[in-house]
């Protein structure tokens, strides 16, 4: 009797499980290996794996840990993070242009974004000047104390 080769099933629960783990934590990928099937989640990634590929039978591969690992945007010395809890808003207002773009060069007082507590629209200014090298929120993103919003290099 010939044996017939054992589908994989997608468990959408676990799957479900990562991605909320995901979010928790801030990580931007999560990989699990059991009885020989390979669970790999990520985001923010530029070529996803196909969902076949992530589930097949893993075969023994090397890791490789690259030297130059990305900085993490809260410890970056350019961060400027949020002086409170609210909404971050790129522009004054849907539709006009944002106070600043990647690539842009900002002046110390310059204004990078607003925040919206409590019905009250607060400016944040640029506590340095330099270039924005990075816009780490999306218009109207609920944000916390202390995340980082923009980096100035």
């Amino acid at each position: 009797m010939a044996k017939t080769p054992k589908a994989s099933m997608v468990d959408h629960a676990l799957i479900h499980e990562l991605t909320k783990l995901l979010d928790e934590t801030g990580l931007t990928e999560i990989e699990i290996e059991q009885d020989g099937q390979r669970v790999r989640v990520a985001r923010g990634t530029a070529a996803a794996a196909p969902a076949a590929r992530a589930l097949a039978p893993a075969t023994p591969q090397p890791i490789v840990e690259s030297i130059a690992r990305p900085i993490d945007p809260a410890k970056h010395p350019g961060a400027v993070t949020s002086p409170m809890v609210g909404t971050a808003y790129g522009a004054a207002e849907p539709g006009a242009k944002p106070f600043v773009e990647v690539g842009q060069q900002v002046k110390i007082g310059d204004t990078l974004l607003i925040i919206e507590a409590m019905k009250t629209m607060n400016q944040i200014p640029a506590p340095r000047a330099g270039t924005v090298t990075q816009v780490l929120f999306d218009d109207g993103q609920p944000v916390e104390f202390g995340e980082p919003l923009v980096i100035i290099e």
